[in-house]
């Protein structure tokens, strides 16, 4: 997995020493090269010149002149709020398994559309690209939203049926606030942003399939940004520099001979052994977590989480880590484990392993772009508004977002959703009494309209 990171790295720098070197620069190249690939490009308004040719041109912004002014973000926010809110509770009325967002896309497609931005639907499934040019040049920079709900097998304890559990019914209410306020300021926006609708985060699937249509490369995305719900107090940000989610690696191990069933319980419990962090049993282990994600050095710093379970004579495992270098030891453990249960008693004969062919990738989040984001909000929204993470957060769950950063820079943040007095299983994804405080989203569309606006407008 190292060459893995330092490819992805690399790739970073390139990418963002590119975008500066293009910031400002909207090309009929370009322009002609993705409308030929079937992508639609956006109809600029605003601030317009003529070109020599008679074409319409982007302008660029008057020397000493900022981007769009918190206030009046602020503005357009408190006059959308109410309205988002109650689109809110349709999305959670109607939760969609992964890959079945149909009525959610048909949602997201028509606000989109109402708010004047281009928009293409069935975009690797049912996902939905949104794109709106300000009236300056600017960079182009790209705001991820997730659209589908929790399978029942993926609630703490289970569940009847999907339902939105982890906060991606305000994802998508969040997305949309911010690409209604920037399009109502679009005379004063300067770049472009791209606004991708993702379908099937929870099975770690959308993100490949948007990426694999070349969505970043056609609109030319520079950078990505993100929010997530966490357990964190509403009107409290927690960002991630160096840090994210882990990854995940699975294993199925194979027993053979008569005594084979039983040689599996006990090599599940060997290698559950191997794990040094188990999952919140309480909403003091919950509450614990939270802590120990905070403090520099501390127990999630480096971590193993570990799920394996016996069924007849086969061991399925699951599991987590961070770093993410620490997926190849653990493989390594496993085998001998599995080598060591095979070769032991006198009808054990063997056993197979198999790995898929590489670990799903942690979610590393750059720590310069994490702290520039970390300053804008203390500077936007209070500076007791951020925490940092010193930790993989939450240990227990991965995120597709991962793909997005292996190709070009950006953030993920957590937006705190936790009530007054809640208690913490309120607030945190895929317990089945998470209820989420809904002032969180006009906080979110307030932050992310300012950072977004500033990224478009940065050199």
């Amino acid at each position: 997995m190292k060459h893995l990171v330092e490819h992805a790295l690399a790739r970073r720098t390139l990418l963002a020493g590119a975008a500066a070197a293009g910031t400002g620069m909207v090309t009929a190249g370009t322009a002609g090269r993705a409308a030929a690939d079937g992508w639609r490009q956006p109809v600029a308004h605003g601030a317009m010149g003529q070109g020599a040719t008679g074409q319409r041109q982007l302008v660029q912004r008057p020397l000493g002149q900022d981007p769009l002014t918190q206030g009046a973000v602020d503005a357009e926010v408190a006059r959308l709020q109410r309205g988002l809110i109650e689109l809110r509770r349709d999305l959670h009325r109607h939760p969609e398994l992964p890959g079945q967002e149909r009525r959610t896309a048909g949602v997201v497609a028509r606000e989109l559309r109402a708010a004047g931005l281009t928009v293409t639907t069935g975009v690797g499934g049912h996902g939905v690209v949104g794109v709106l040019r300000g009236a300056y040049r600017g960079r182009t920079v790209a705001y991820r939203a997730n659209m589908d709900a929790v399978p029942p097998t993926g609630i703490v304890g289970g569940g009847p049926e999907a339902a939105h559990l982890c906060g991606h019914d305000i994802h998508t209410t969040v997305a949309l606030g911010v690409a209604r306020v920037l399009a109502r300021l679009r005379h004063q926006l300067s770049g472009t942003v791209v606004f991708l609708f993702q379908p099937a985060e929870e099975t770690l699937s959308g993100a490949r399939a948007l990426i694999d249509t070349g969505v970043l490369e056609r609109t030319g995305v520079a950078e990505i940004h993100a929010l997530h719900c966490g357990p964190f107090p509403v009107g409290r940000f927690a960002v991630t520099p160096g840090y994210g989610l882990p990854g995940q690696d699975k294993a199925r191990v194979t027993l053979r001979g008569p005594d084979a069933p039983a040689a599996a319980r006990r090599l599940a419990a060997r290698i559950g052994a191997l794990a040094t962090l188990r999952e919140p049993q309480t909403p003091a282990d919950i509450e614990q977590l939270l802590t120990d994600a905070q403090t520099p050095n501390g127990p999630l710093a480096r971590f193993v989480a570990v799920r394996a379970v016996a069924e007849e004579a086969t061991v399925s495992v699951s599991y987590r880590c961070w770093p993410q270098e620490r997926y190849r030891e653990v493989r390594e453990d496993i085998r001998r484990l599995a080598g060591s249960c095979a070769g032991s008693g006198a009808t054990a004969t063997g056993a197979g392993v198999n790995f898929p062919a590489e670990p799903f990738p942690a979610m590393v989040c750059p720590e310069r772009d994490a702290r520039r984001l970390a300053h804008h909000l203390r500077r936007t929204t209070g500076r007791d508004a951020v925490t940092e993470l010193h930790a993989a957060f939450p240990p227990f769950s991965g995120e597709d977002f991962a793909l997005y950063l292996d190709r070009v820079p950006g953030t993920f943040t957590f937006l705190g959703v936790r009530a007054p007095g809640a208690p913490v299983t309120t607030s945190y994804p895929h317990y089945p009494d998470f209820t989420p405080d809904e002032q969180a989203i006009g906080i979110g569309i307030r932050a992310m309209t300012g950072w977004i606006a500033e990224r478009t407008h940065s050199a």
